[in-house]
């Protein structure tokens, strides 16, 4: 029974290592907006780095995760919640890094007049990034706070949307060309687009809450 015990502890340290690494990518991420607004580009770089460095290790804690649920029978009854959970959590990760890629591959050439809207729908979407750790978390220690933390996502999703639809009519009403104008609107759907997928793991993890407290 210790043994057993001293597995679960492990493997629900394994589980928070994960998720400060998801937290740290979304914080990088936000750092590395920001310095790209402001043009500074081998700064943005240093965070583009560290982003790939964290997924990477983010992904080996993942599969060792994985390994420990499979080989030593780890909560069987939520086994296939908890593995969905850690998959959708690594897609924020992945969405930080592939979204700073495609700044450092495309260099959007962005007016300095949108870096307000850009910054803002930054913040947002790691608002909700940050929300959802908060539910994964609560979900593993504290059931009955899942709901709140949720709600926050939702909150912060539909004020990232905004924000991005106030950002998409502002570059369209400008003299620019039209593929300068695709160009931006695209990477703000790809910023916008890190809130979505929080929103994702939120939708799963209420439907997972709820089998666990019937």
């Amino acid at each position: 029974m210790m043994k057993f015990f001293n597995k679960t502890v492990v493997l629900e340290r394994m589980i928070d290592e994960f998720l400060d690494l998801v937290g740290k990518s979304s914080l990088h991420f936000k750092e590395g907006v920001r310095y790209y607004l402001t043009k500074r580009f081998e700064e943005f770089e240093d965070k583009l780095k560290v982003v790939r460095e964290l997924e990477h290790e983010a992904d080996d804690i993942r599969r060792e995760i994985e390994t420990q649920l499979y080989e030593h029978t780890l909560i069987p009854e939520s086994r296939g919640d908890v593995l969905a959970i850690l998959e959708n959590m690594d897609k924020i990760i992945n969405r930080t890094k592939s979204t700073l890629l495609e700044f450092s591959v495309e260099q959007p050439a962005i007016p300095k007049e949108f870096n307000d809207e850009y910054l803002e729908l930054t913040d947002l979407v790691v608002s909700s990034a940050q929300a959802i750790i908060m539910a994964v978390r609560s979900f593993f220690r504290d059931i009955s706070a899942v709901r709140d933390h949720i709600n926050k996502v939702i909150f912060y999703e539909e004020e990232a949307d905004r924000v991005a639809e106030r950002l998409k009519r502002k570059v369209f009403r400008t003299d620019m060309k039209l593929s300068e104008k695709f160009h931006l609107r695209y990477f703000a759907l790809h910023i916008d687009s890190l809130a979505d997928d929080s929103e994702d793991v939120a939708d799963r993890l209420a439907i997972y809450t709820i089998k666990r407290s019937i």
